[in-house]
């Protein structure tokens, strides 16, 4: 059973910064495709960044490459985001995600959400101005 739990959300000003922590058995950060992703209210699902520890890839999207940055801790069996220079429109339900590896196909290939299988319940991020 694939579990993941987001944690490290929470009301902060803009210009600052939060590290939010996905937590999974290491065969599962070892061994699946995590993506994050956010939802903010009214808009759909957006993938924002990609980690694939068996591929050694990591991808963050382009709208947000210059603030977001995501970073594994196998000791801690933990995948962190980091995001800096919040903005308001960062505000939203932050999410990890994994996706089962597709034989010989580029690990982090897609960010849609529809890609992925199995989930946690969130972390809630909200920026004020």
């Amino acid at each position: 059973q694939v579990q993941l739990v987001e944690s490290g959300g929470g009301l902060v000003q803009s210009g600052g910064s939060l590290r939010l922590s996905c937590a999974a058995s290491r065969r599962t950060l070892n061994y699946y495709t995590i993506g994050w992703f956010r939802q903010a209210p009214g808009k759909e699902r957006e993938g924002v960044a990609c980690f694939s520890s068996s591929g050694r890839t990591t991808r963050i999207a382009d709208s947000v490459k210059d603030r977001f940055t995501t970073s594994y801790d196998n000791a801690k069996s933990a995948l962190y985001l980091q995001i800096d220079n919040l903005k308001p429109e960062d505000t939203g339900v932050y999410y990890c995600a994994a996706r089962e590896p597709l034989g010989v196909e580029p690990r982090c290939v897609t960010l849609a959400a529809h890609a992925f299988n199995y989930w946690g319940h969130g972390t809630q991020v909200t920026v004020s101005a």
